[in-house]
């Protein structure tokens, strides 16, 4: 049974000052609406480029969503694969995104360092562990990776593998080394402290209930106040601020659940040795990793549902046991649930839409390395008139289809779920 209702990572987030709602109405450069990666790394991007006449609007906490309490991988890529990347790009244009995200994997890394954000960072690469017998698609990834995009991940071969995770689920492996992984609320909260330093306000407490077009700006308008600006960018990820009609209609919010146990002591070695975190082959996977207090986060699953902390729980500890049957009877502390956002095309919603109004959303749940990166582009454009956004002009506003939108996700979800159990069970029959 749950002990708590909230996040693990609320629960352990470093204490953090109270930030003032808006009152009043200010004037600004830039307003960032929303306080999760996105919208934070565009407005420490402004900063560090000498921008720092930026205000940004949270409408409750730091990182409320999803980056406040993803499960803290921090990997090169996107959503969407990179053979459809090739085939949708050509091979310059996907190699520059595809960089974009390893160069966003570096420089989190290094602002956790030069800002000396205590993030419980991890840097002790990423497992891509085979859940089938077939090892065409590891294979394969791996080829790719390197004849088209310059990236080398090791090959783990299955005893090997066996010794870093106790189970007879998987096969062979790849490992990503650069990877890590991190507390991402700890380190939304290190990035907000530094923008307050750097002299950015930051306000909570203040949802953008409108946006208007004002002379050559905009003004934006909170329950208590307003901020005319320059320019606004848009990143509320999968919880819309219904301020663009199109904006919204973009994107699809769906659910993914996180669990974490309580401290397993010398029990974790039993399933998990070493300190990478782990996810695997199928459409529909697990990810996990383990904690520095011998807690272990589990992972998985995509609904249109957002369930309650015990759903959760049932849900995952079957995935967790269905992978390590020697962790039965372990006590979860905590189990939340929470919303995503997500295109039709799998890739990011990234650029200007109107004069002086920018985009970030969609990161489909595979966002902390591609947030950051939008980051970075978004404030070299507003910064330094840099065309690089043009690069996602592929990958725009199309419409999620809702309500249908719904239907077809889970739907989606489920047929591959099946595609899943499919392929295991002929291998088994097979072998």
């Amino acid at each position: 049974m749950t002990r708590s209702s909230e996040s693990y990572y609320r629960a352990t987030a470093h204490a953090a000052p109270a930030r003032p709602s808006l009152r009043g109405e200010v004037e600004t450069e830039v307003c960032v609406v929303g306080a999760g990666f996105a919208g934070l790394n565009t407005a420490l991007g402004l900063a560090e480029r000498g921008r720092r006449d930026v205000v940004v609007l949270e409408s409750e906490q730091i990182a409320h969503g999803a980056s406040g309490r993803n499960g803290g991988f921090v990997f090169a890529g996107f959503s969407r694969g990179e053979g459809s990347l090739l085939r949708e790009l050509g091979p310059d244009r996907a190699r520059a995104l595809f960089r974009g995200t390893r160069d966003a994997v570096a420089l989190i890394r290094e602002r956790s360092r030069r800002y000396a954000i205590d993030c419980d960072r991890v840097d002790a690469g990423v497992i891509w562990a085979n859940w089938f017998r077939d090892e065409q698609v590891l294979r394969s990834r791996q080829q790719r990776l390197a004849q088209d995009f310059d990236t080398h991940w090791e090959w783990i071969p299955q005893a090997s593998l066996r010794q870093r995770l106790r189970t007879e689920r998987y096969s062979d492996g790849l490992f990503e080394a650069d990877a890590f992984h991190f507390h991402p609320l700890n380190y939304a909260l290190g990035l907000a402290a530094v923008l307050q330093q750097q002299g950015v306000r930051v306000h909570e407490h203040s949802p953008a209930i409108a946006l208007q077009a004002d002379g050559a700006g905009w003004r934006v308008t909170t329950p208590a106040g307003s901020v005319r600006t320059q320019h606004v960018v848009l990143a509320c990820g999968g919880y819309l601020a219904r301020l663009r009609r199109e904006v919204d209609a973009g994107v699809l919010p769906i659910a993914t659940y996180v669990m974490v146990t309580e401290p397993l002591g010398s029990r974790l070695s039993d399933a998990i040795v070493g300190d990478a975190a782990v996810y695997d082959t199928r459409f529909a996977f697990d990810y996990y990793r383990p904690l520095a207090d011998t807690r272990l986060l589990w992972g998985g699953r995509i609904s249109v549902r957002d369930r309650a902390p015990r759903q959760v729980e049932r849900l995952l500890r079957r995935d967790l046991l269905r992978v390590f049957p020697q962790l039965d009877g372990l006590r979860v502390d905590y189990a939340w649930s929470g919303l995503m956002s997500y295109a039709r095309h799998e890739m990011p919603q990234l650029g200007r839409i109107d004069r002086g109004l920018w985009l970030a959303q969609a990161f489909g749940g595979h966002g902390v390395a591609p947030t950051t990166l939008a980051g970075e582009v978004i404030a070299a454009a507003i910064a330094e008139d840099d065309p690089r956004w043009r690069e996602f002009a592929d990958y725009g506003l199309v419409s999620a289809l809702k309500p249908a939108g719904f239907v077809g996700a889970q739907l989606t979800y489920w047929w591959l779920q099946w595609l899943d159990g499919w392929k295991a069970r002929s291998e088994r029959r097979a072998a």
